[in-house]
C-alpha cells in the first residue's frame, strides 16, 4: 500500500547454496526481503544495488573470508551484521564482534532463533530497544553525551563518536546503571537474550571496543571498570535530562 514502509531487505552471504535457499525462502515467509549472495565478490556486487538493512554473513567463505567481508562492510557504513559461525570456532567470532558484528549464530542453527536474533538486532538498530529509555532525554558522563533517538555519541571536544549497534546498546545497558555492577552472564541475557557458553567472550569484546572510544588509556579505564570475578561497573557520573 502506498505510504506503507518496504520491508526489511537482508543479504545473506553462504557458500552453501541449501543454506541461502533455504533460509531466504523462509525469510520472505516471515515478510522479509531475502537476496543471496554465496561469496564476498557477490556480495561486493550486489551492495551498491540495493539498500540492504541487514547482513547475515558466514564467516568460512571461499576465498575472501567472511572476517575481510566484515572489515569491508564496516568501512561501508554502521549497517548490523549477523555473523554465523561453525560450531567451536571461538576464534573467528571473537574477531568478527571486534570488526563490529552486532550477533552470532552457530552452525548448525535453527531459522527460527536466527531469525529472533535478526528481528532484535533490527529492532535495535531502529531504536527500538527496551533498554534505551525516554528518547527526549540525553545521558551526560565524563564529558561524553549521548542522545539515544539519534544514537549519536559526541565526545568532550563534541565530534561524533561512530558506534555499531552493539557498542551503543551496551553503553546504554551501562548508562542506565551508573554504579552498578553488571556480571557477564547479566550483561549477555540483556543485549543478547541468551546465557553465555564457557568460552563465550561476546561480551569482553564487546566492552574492549567501546573503551577504546571512551577511555583516554584503554589498559587503565576510568569509565567503565572490571571488577574482577564480578563483570564491569560503569563508574562515571551520569546526568539524565
Amino acid at each position: 500500500m502506498p505510504g506503507m514502509e518496504p520491508p526489511p531487505h537482508i543479504l545473506i552471504v553462504d557458500d552453501d547454496r541449501e543454506i541461502r535457499d533455504l533460509l531466504g525462502s523462509f525469510l520472505e515467509k516471515q515478510g522479509l526481503r531475502a537476496t543471496p549472495a554465496r561469496d564476498a565478490r557477490e556480495a561486493r556486487k550486489l551492495w551498491p544495488l540495493n539498500r540492504f538493512h541487514l547482513v547475515v554473513l558466514d564467516l568460512m567463505l571461499p576465498g575472501e573470508s567472511g572476517l575481510d567481508l566484515a572489515r569491508w562492510l564496516r568501512g561501508q557504513g554502521s549497517v548490523p551484521i549477523v555473523m554465523l559461525t561453525a560450531m567451536g570456532e571461538e576464534t573467528d567470532r571473537i574477531v568478527g564482534l571486534e570488526l563490529g558484528a552486532d550477533d552470532y549464530v552457530p552452525k548448525p542453527f535453527n531459522p527460527r532463533e536466527l531469525l529472533a536474533r535478526i528481528r532484535a538486532v533490527l529492532r535495535r538498530a531502529n531504536g527500538g530497544g527496551e533498554e534505551a529509555g525516554p528518547p527526549s532525554k540525553r545521558f551526560r558522563f565524563a564529558g561524553f553525551s549521548l542522545d539515544p533517538a539519534r544514537r549519536r555519541l559526541l565526545n568532550p571536544d563534541g565530534t561524533e563518536v561512530p558506534l555499531t549497534g552493539g557498542e551503543f546498546d551496551l553503553l546504554v545497558v551501562l548508562l542506565e546503571r551508573p554504579g552498578r555492577v553488571l556480571t557477564r552472564d547479566m550483561l549477555m541475557d540483556i543485549l543478547h537474550n541468551r546465557q553465555p557458553g564457557p568460552f563465550d567472550r561476546a561480551i569482553d569484546v564487546a566492552v574492549s571496543r567501546l573503551r577504546r572510544k571512551l577511555e583516554a588509556d584503554s589498559r587503565n579505564p576510568q569509565v567503565i571498570k572490571t571488577v574482577r570475578g564480578g563483570g564491569y561497573v560503569l563508574s562515571a557520573p551520569v546526568d539524565r535530562g
